[in-house]
């Protein structure tokens, strides 16, 4: 079992940068594959990015491509989501995410998954 907490959130103005971080227990932290998934009010929870197990290959949604970084580090069971050039549109909550899948686009892919942490960017 995989327990994750996430952290790093706030309020920031747009143009502004934020970076999430993702602490996961357990050992097997390495043999998953993790995401970042937001959630807006009203609205349905979304693909952010994701990481290979490795960290070979990254994969993000075409929103935030270009501003979104994610990375890893498996030797501290630490999951990373730099955010820079934020929008009033990012503002959700963040959540972190793992999966055995290789569609790492999909919620319903994913076995464990954080609290979530609020990300508010005012215009």
């Amino acid at each position: 079992q995989v327990q994750l907490v996430e952290s790093g959130g706030g309020l920031v103005q747009a143009g502004g940068s934020l970076r999430l971080s993702c602490e996961a227990s357990g050992r097997t932290f390495s043999s998953y594959a993790m995401g970042w998934f937001r959630q807006a009010p009203g609205k349905e929870r979304e693909f952010v990015a994701a990481i290979s197990w490795i960290g070979g290959s990254t994969y993000y949604a075409d929103s935030v491509k270009g501003r979104f970084t994610i990375s890893r580090d498996n030797a501290k069971n630490t999951l990373y989501l730099q955010m820079n050039s934020l929008k009033p549109e990012d503002t959700a909550v963040y959540y972190c995410a793992s999966t055995r899948s290789r569609v790492v686009f999909t919620t319903s892919n994913y076995d464990y998954w954080g609290q979530g942490t609020q990300v508010t960017v005012s215009s």
